[in-house]
């Protein structure tokens, strides 16, 4: 089945993606607004509906002193021994935190902070272990991605903060997630800083503590070089596993409003990119290390797109453009 990107439009970015009981979860960065991190529902990963939000109540996120851009930054939705995490960063009031549920459709947790520093938080689960990890720097003033070993009934550090990864070279590493795939440990970030320099990263070790070997081509999926396009700022990437056992990447993109005319006024939008692993397991993404605006995914359903109004093919006359403009000028009022 054929596919366009993005698969969610508008203002979602920092996608984050889990799977549990037969279905996909994601979530987004939301600043400044409340409540906070939106929760979207899949049963194919094309196909989004927004069941919430994480934060629901504001002993859950101090947001009545955040400006505009602070907040919430970067959530990571985990799925582990049947409870749902959602860790993230108030950047306004530099607090890692984690909150969880054991229904996804209801309330949940108060928040349970983490002590260390950084933006970006991810977690990993092995066996009865819990790794914490940021961007940030570590006990010993080390820049990099740094992980710890927390208890995940507390939050509490059970090892020091430690720098595993200095990233691929580029400028701004963030966005570090953690997977086992096989015998290797991969280690992916985002670098560039989330504009028209982005990319996503990664590196791999046979340890959860590194040492960890660059991919020889990172980046792994950029736009940053390819025009004249309108899909640039590709970057933070989640990796996942779809039910057909096919790999890949949801990551944050924007659309220029022309090739040629750099801007854009959606925001950061969500694009769903195909992943394939080597013999030697390496892996690679989209086209050549590109995003592009269609692929294909293993599956018999439907992409179901929402109408798209313009000054040309709008009926003015409908009900539904009446009740809009009343709505606008009662807003104005």
């Amino acid at each position: 089945m054929k596919y366009n990107n993005p698969i969610v439009k508008g203002f979602y970015p920092d996608p984050s993606v889990c799977f549990a009981n037969g279905k996909y979860y994601m979530v987004c960065s939301s600043f400044q607004y409340f409540p906070g991190v939106p929760l979207f529902e899949s049963n194919d990963l094309v196909n989004w509906t927004q069941i919430g939000h994480v934060l629901t109540r504001k002993n859950q996120i101090m947001l009545e002193k955040v400006n505009s851009s602070g907040g919430v930054f970067a959530p990571t939705i985990r799925f582990h021994n049947g409870r749902f995490y959602m860790v993230t960063t108030n950047d306004t009031t530099h607090q890692h935190f984690y909150v969880y549920t054991d229904d996804i459709h209801k309330e949940w947790s108060d928040p349970i902070y983490v002590d260390q520093n950084g933006i970006d938080p991810s977690l990993y689960f092995e066996g009865d272990k819990t790794y914490f990890m940021s961007n940030g720097s570590d006990d010993t003033g080390k820049l990099g991605v740094i992980q710890c070993e927390i208890d995940i009934e507390t939050g509490k550090k059970l090892s020091p903060s430690t720098c595993i990864w200095q990233g691929s070279g580029g400028r701004y590493l963030e966005s570090p997630h953690l997977y086992k795939i096989g015998d290797w440990y991969y280690l992916m970030a985002a670098e560039g800083g989330t504009e028209y320099g982005h990319m996503v990263t990664y590196a791999r070790s046979s340890s959860v503590w590194g040492p960890f070997e660059n991919y020889k081509s990172n980046p792994v999926l950029t736009n940053r070089n390819k025009a004249p396009y309108i899909i640039q700022g590709i970057g933070h990437g989640d990796l996942i596993r779809d039910t057909n056992g096919d790999w890949h990447i949801l990551c944050l993109g924007f659309r220029q409003i022309h090739i040629w005319h750099t801007f854009h006024h959606l925001g950061r939008e969500v694009f769903l990119i195909p992943v394939s692993f080597d013999q030697d397991g390496w892996f690679t993404a989209g086209n050549d290390g590109t995003a592009e605006e269609t692929y294909e995914l293993k599956g018999d359903f439907e992409q179901i797109t929402k109408d798209t109004y313009t000054f040309e093919n709008t009926n003015w006359r409908k009900r539904k453009w009446l009740l809009l403009l009343l709505m606008l000028r009662t807003c104005v009022r």
